[in-house]
């Protein structure tokens, strides 16, 4: 339930932002697996970002165990970002989370630093607000 909860708070935040939703989910299929991202974006609006496509797996970090979470939510960035990578280049892969996760966990210098290193884009947003706070690139 939370995870719908958090999706359509993300959904609603990308559309405040300027982004129209053109796949919820993104479906891909790569060397012979099949891959479902949450949602596939398209910027229509300002000149400088007409026609940039991202793609944004939503992660909610709601259990017990914020490091778990956090693995399985790299292994999905890595996996999603290579399927990207072959099967539509022009698209840019982020990974959504909330503003709280992002000043408590992602703000821990292991965290900044495995972000760091392996490069993931972040879009941080605002639960109350259905916000985008901050692109992280």
């Amino acid at each position: 339930m939370a995870r719908d909860l958090f999706h359509n708070i993300v959904r609603s935040a990308l559309e405040k932002d300027g982004w129209m939703i053109t796949n919820d989910p993104l479906n891909i299929r790569c060397g012979g697996v099949d891959i479902q991202i949450d949602l596939g974006a398209e910027y229509l609006l300002a000149a400088q970002k007409a026609g940039e496509k991202i793609a944004v797996e939503i992660k909610n970090f709601v259990s017990a165990s914020k490091i778990s979470e956090f693995h399985m939510a790299l292994g999905q960035f890595i996996n999603y970002r290579t399927a990207l990578r072959t099967e539509d280049p022009n698209r840019t892969l982020y990974l959504a989370i909330p503003l709280a996760i992002y000043n408590d966990f992602f703000n821990l210098p292991f965290t900044q630093t495995v972000v760091r290193e392996n490069q993931l884009k972040l879009i941080i947003y605002n639960v109350d607000t259905e916000e985008i706070v901050q692109w992280s690139n």
